[in-house]
């Protein structure tokens, strides 16, 4: 039998907090995160909303150096360094200052695009033939890994350190790559995250594909409208989310606190066929993805409690939807409570993953199924399908015993994982 793996610290950083009890309390309360940006006004954008973290000096000064903050510009890598260390303190872990690495403990942290502001920067100055003035961290803020290695470092991670790119699938990819890898006695720890960054330039192509909405820059908290009738695209989102997985034996050896238990998941693409592109998802493919998560899992469809779908408030959400009743063979009332967090704090893109699944573990914390925001009206073809009760507009008091969380990104690519209350 293969080992099973829990989680033992989580960390955010995200528009609706930067801790976990701010954040929680949020999502219990149907609180938005979703502000007017003034500068995606002051640039001519259609859509001038988007979740953004609010982060001040004295928040930064706690995770960097002075020397480290000179010219830092990378919003995701800042981020994306505060949920880290934070899950860790979280799950009890002490950073150890000895030459020799913690060769047990490693981090998959993932991104779709890092240090873009920087990269902008960085892009002026080469072409004024001012190369000197790059400055020394130019590469380590815009490469790809930049978290990871920021946290290896810091932390002391001597096994795999690495990230991982799959657009908005990415958390959800990450928390299966590392589960594989400590299942497999590959390790016994790892931090797993994701995050992406703020600002015009990540958030201009979708504003230029008009997929983001545009009646609602005075109206900000209304605007991310999951499973609504009236949900006209989904709204911008940033942050970074983290959770440290483990070993049941190494948790326990520590006497960890432990938040939930992985017992399955799948990770596959649809192949950009029947209906599938690169901004459309294969339904026969999600739907793959998704039994197949419930097999590897070892449970009965019937036994899921909730699902934390993707669901963007977007076209799509019906059609998702589907996919879950068809996978799960469930409609109606015996369909499952379902969420989503995007109301709250917008589509945060290669980051919703992990901010997503830290929302999803802390209902077993919380004993609740938290609500949705702006689906007063839910979608008839969704109504259609799901029992409106089990859309929730406000926290529910149902302790869940097993959550599902899928992610559906560009490039249709699919992920899912089952979260169990841990059981001894």
């Amino acid at each position: 039998m293969s080992r099973r793996v829990v989680i033992t610290g989580m960390g955010v950083c995200s528009p609706i907090g930067n801790d976990l009890d701010t954040f929680a309390g949020a999502l219990q309360n149907g609180v938005s995160g979703i502000r007017f940006q003034p500068l995606l006004s002051d640039l001519n954008f259609g859509c001038q909303i988007a979740g953004k973290p609010i982060v001040n000096d004295e928040l930064l000064n706690k995770y960097f150096t002075s020397l480290e903050l000179r010219d830092l510009k990378a919003t995701g890598l800042v981020y994306g360094v505060i949920a880290g260390c934070e899950a860790w303190k979280d799950a009890g872990l002490k950073v150890d200052e000895k030459d020799e690495p913690d060769w047990d403990s490693g981090i998959i942290f993932g991104a779709g695009i890092l240090g873009v502001d920087k990269f902008r920067d960085a892009i002026y100055k080469v072409d004024e033939q001012q190369v000197r003035r790059l400055g020394s961290t130019t590469v380590i803020q815009t490469m790809a890994s930049g978290i990871s290695a920021y946290l290896g470092g810091k932390l002391g991670c001597g096994n795999q350190v690495t990230t991982n790119s799959s657009a908005c699938t990415t958390g959800t990819e990450g928390l299966m790559m590392a589960c594989d890898r400590i299942q497999a006695n590959k390790a016994e720890r790892i931090l797993v995250g994701s995050a992406s960054d703020s600002g015009p330039y990540v958030w201009g192509g979708f504003d230029a594909m008009r997929i983001l909405p545009r009646k609602y820059n005075t109206d900000p908290e209304k605007a991310s409208r999951p499973m609504s009738a009236s949900a006209s695209g989904f709204v911008p989102g940033s942050g970074a989310g983290a959770l440290v997985l483990e070993s049941l034996e190494s948790a326990l050896s520590r006497g960890a606190r432990i938040y939930a238990e992985i017992l399955g998941g799948f990770v596959n693409s649809g192949g950009h066929r029947n209906g599938g592109s690169m901004t459309a998802p294969n339904s026969k493919a999600v739907q793959r993805c998704i039994s197949k998560t419930v097999s590897n899992a070892a449970i009965m469809p019937e036994e899921i409690d909730a699902i934390n779908g993707h669901l963007t408030a977007t076209s799509k959400d019906p059609v998702e939807i589907h996919n879950w009743s068809v996978a799960l063979g469930l409609k109606g009332s015996e369909f499952p409570y379902v969420n989503a967090f995007k109301g709250h704090m917008g589509h945060c893109l290669a980051a919703g993953g992990a901010l997503e699944s830290v929302g999803t573990i802390l209902q077993f914390r919380d004993r609740q199924i938290y609500g949705n925001i702006n689906c007063e009206d839910l979608h008839p073809d969704i109504g259609a399908v799901v029992d409106p009760e089990k859309v929730p507009s406000k926290s529910v008091d149902y302790p869940p015993k097993i959550i599902a969380k899928a992610s559906f990104g560009f490039g249709d690519v699919n992920a899912c994982v089952i979260f169990s209350q841990y059981n001894p």
